[in-house]
């Protein structure tokens, strides 16, 4: 078996007396694509921010390749949200800069800003960049050095559908030749270009699997209109209901089935991406633990 390209063992973080993450557990196979999701504000960044060794652990282990993580920086490319870009050079001069700084850089950033739509405004400053062209720039540079391992913070955040389609396949092409390749996100889209997905909540790892093993323990969904809300949240799971399109979902509590359908409430076929961003990070004290 092949040494896993990130192993993760009881990672704890203070920033004080604040505790950012508690006791970690995760590992990454080389070759594999994870998910790292979870609402902001639980974690993530900060766990990436350590695996990528910007950040040391107040306690616990992290491997990279089998070496100590802040002792190999050079095989991981490390794109973390809104830090990468020196806001008063144009796009074309932060690309020299990590080109000049980077051994690895490779010239595959003229394909990326071809596909990201970025060629035209190379010559902006990046203090005049939307948000979303940022997060292109910041992909562009971040995906154009040739590592074995890339770390993406947030890599859809800001971007529209279109682009964020085409940034999966970016991602799926990197994997393609052999990169692993593990992202963050709190947009439940992201879930669907992933082998494996680990759900972060209360500063954990609160469950993996793969994207189907998941699914199955999903409870079944009931949906209702929003002015039935109060209705549906009398019998849903820890009576918590979640927006929906155009109404409000909430998770089947095995104690109280719903009884077919009603005329106000009805059982949903199949759950969605989003329905299980909500089911793991709000109901996981019901599914804590490691699945396959």
């Amino acid at each position: 078996m092949s040494t896993p390209a990130i192993s993760i063992t009881d990672v704890r973080k203070d920033f004080g007396d604040e505790t950012v993450l508690d006791g970690v557990d995760v590992t990454v196979e080389q070759g594999e694509l994870l998910a790292v999701m979870g609402p902001n504000g639980v974690g993530k960044s900060v766990l990436f921010s350590c695996i990528a060794g910007a950040a040391q652990p107040s306690s616990g282990q992290i491997m990279i390749f089998d070496e100590q993580a802040r002792s190999r920086s050079d095989r991981t490319s490390f794109l973390l949200q809104d830090a990468l870009c020196v806001d008063r050079l144009t796009a074309r001069e932060n690309i020299r800069f990590y080109r000049q700084l980077h051994p690895q850089f490779t010239d595959d950033w003229r394909s990326y800003v071809d596909r990201l739509g970025l060629e035209d405004d190379l010559d902006k400053r990046v203090s005049d960049y939307s948000g979303g062209m940022v997060r292109k720039l910041e992909l562009t540079i971040a995906l154009s050095i040739d590592t074995p391992l890339y770390l993406l913070d947030e890599p859809t955040a800001a971007l529209d559908l279109p682009t964020i389609q085409t940034v999966h396949t970016l991602l799926r092409e990197k994997q393609d030749d052999g990169k692993t390749v593990v992202l963050s996100s709190h947009r439940p889209m992201d879930a669907d270009i992933a082998d494996r997905l680990a759900f972060v909540a209360d500063g954990r790892v609160v469950t993996t699997g793969s994207p189907r093993s998941l699914f199955d323990a999903v409870p079944p969904v009931l949906e209702t209109s929003v002015t039935n809300a109060d209705s549906l949240a009398a019998i849903a799971l820890d009576e918590m209901v979640f927006p929906g399109d155009g109404g409000v979902r909430a998770f089947e509590d095995p104690a109280r089935p719903l009884e077919g359908e009603t005329d106000t409430i009805r059982r949903l076929e199949q759950p969605t991406y989003t329905d299980l961003f909500n089911y793991y990070t709000t109901h996981h004290e019901r599914r804590e633990g490691t699945d396959d």
